[in-house]
């Protein structure tokens, strides 16, 4: 998949979006889900005037450490990866007006003090860029200590967010 818009190769069924990458579809019959999002940020978009939605999952916040890296997994990085993930949106005709999100991940989950804090620059580094662009963030759960998984059900935009102690639903479908 590496950064490209894939979830269409498979109509119909549950796609799984893996560690820096990303998928979007149209198909009402998909599932999209991630998983272990830790420190990593988990983006799920979804239009529901076009029927459009997808997730992305990062891992780290800036591109500027490994341009080699991003030039080839764009979607390890949310700036490069937010970037790609709604230009793929766009390109399926879902619009920013319409098109609602839900942020989750960005934990330290490293046993003791995290001197990098990358879970919460991974936030950071998400809300301001979807800010700058005009995005409406309709629901985060981020940072703690778990990991989460997050689930998009694209007959409904229903975004499931689970960690080994709890899951919550959020409707992104306006």
């Amino acid at each position: 998949m590496q950064g490209a818009s894939s979830a269409e190769i498979f109509l119909g069924q549950r796609l799984v979006v893996g560690v820096g990458d990303l998928a979007t579809s149209s198909d009402a019959q998909a599932v999209l889900s991630t998983y272990s999002l830790g420190s990593c940020i988990g983006v799920v978009a979804y239009d529901g005037c076009a029927r459009v939605g997808g997730i992305l999952h990062v891992m780290l916040p800036s591109s500027g450490i490994a341009p080699d890296k991003a030039a080839a997994q764009p979607a390890m990085f949310v700036d490069t990866g937010l970037a790609l993930f709604l230009r793929a949106l766009g390109g399926q005709g879902a619009e920013r007006e319409q098109t609602h999100l839900v942020v989750a991940g960005g934990a330290s989950v490293i046993a003791g003090h995290d001197p990098f804090r990358i879970g919460e620059r991974n936030a950071r580094a998400a809300l301001d860029i979807l800010r700058e662009l005009g995005y409406g963030v309709l629901h985060t759960d981020v940072g703690g200590i778990v990991n989460r998984a997050l689930h998009l059900e694209m007959d409904s935009g229903l975004v499931t967010i689970t960690t080994p102690h709890k899951g919550s639903r959020v409707s992104l479908a306006a």
